[in-house]
């Protein structure tokens, strides 16, 4: 029997018989996936899935995926971590509106938290988490801060404006 094989190079080989492609596979010239068209057959193929070359090739290659050693399935970014970092950094961002962002930021970051510890094989995310919580608390307490300076600040005023003796 012959066959034609098409090599890494675009170009078209043969009719060669199956001694040359065992040949060749020893060479390591024809990999398992190199297309080959058999004497009478209606369709190209791949080398490899021919039985008598499929035991010419060592094992076949691992399945490629998106899959991480030892889990069964994918990981996936926690939500609530995503939003606790984007609150967060809004919060920073946008100083008319930091105090919704700020709380909403802490709040997110707590849930994501706990919801990565109690499943840790499917969800990841801790370290968008930790950054939203740490951006919203920072941006709470530095709300908080200048509150308090201000109303210091501006006692007078604070005091004029409550006065129910007027």
């Amino acid at each position: 029997m012959n066959y034609k094989i098409t090599g890494n190079d675009g170009k078209t080989y043969g009719p060669v018989s199956a001694e040359q492609i065992r040949l060749w596979i020893a060479q390591n010239r024809v990999e398992s996936r190199t297309p080959i068209f058999v004497e009478g057959a209606s369709d190209w193929t791949f080398i490899g899935l021919l039985p008598e070359f499929a035991g010419s090739f060592g094992a076949p290659p691992p399945p490629i995926s998106s899959l991480k050693p030892g889990t069964g399935q994918a990981k996936k970014n926690n939500n609530f971590a995503t939003w606790s970092l984007v609150c967060g950094i809004l919060a920073w961002c946008c100083c008319c509106c930091c105090i919704p962002f700020n709380l909403l930021g802490v709040v997110f970051g707590i849930i994501a938290l706990v919801q990565i510890a109690e499943q840790p094989g499917t969800q990841e995310g801790r370290s968008l988490a930790v950054a939203g919580l740490a951006l919203s608390v920072t941006n709470l307490i530095w709300c908080f801060g200048w509150t308090l300076f201000n109303l210091a600040v501006n006692q007078g005023k604070f005091v004029q404006n409550f006065n129910i003796n007027n």
